[in-house]
């Protein structure tokens, strides 16, 4: 159980600082109201995480936990972040920015899907 939640919590850190740099090379190249640097990183946490899961799907012998806990639990989970988009989201609501909100909610949701699907699609 330890050495899970270990796993966890380096992934998860990995996850955040890239998360970060994200967000930090989208506001040096995207000055808008639109917050690209949480939507780019929950788009590449969406594909990751796809990729992953189908890797893992075909490839038994590595479908270890230790992996699944490192790379899928704590580096996506922490590369991607719900809470961020909802009150980035809000903000534009707040800030009167009403389309920009939707516009946001339709792509991260639709994108994000999008990127599921097509990367990892059950047959």
């Amino acid at each position: 159980m330890f050495n899970n939640i270990l796993l966890v919590f380096i992934g998860g850190g990995l996850g955040c600082v890239c998360r970060f740099l994200i967000s930090k090379i989208s506001l040096h190249y995207c000055n808008g109201s639109f917050p690209v640097g949480t939507f780019v990183s929950n788009v590449i946490s969406c594909i990751i995480l796809a990729l992953l899961v189908y890797f893992f799907s075909i490839r038994t012998d590595l479908s270890s936990k230790a992996l699944y806990f490192l790379l899928i639990t704590g580096f996506c989970g922490g590369l991607s972040t719900f809470s961020t988009f909802s009150f980035e989201t809000f903000e534009l609501f707040k800030q009167g920015n009403p389309m920009l909100a939707l516009l946001n909610i339709v792509l991260s949701i639709s994108v994000g899907l999008g990127a599921m699907y097509f990367l990892y699609k059950q047959n």
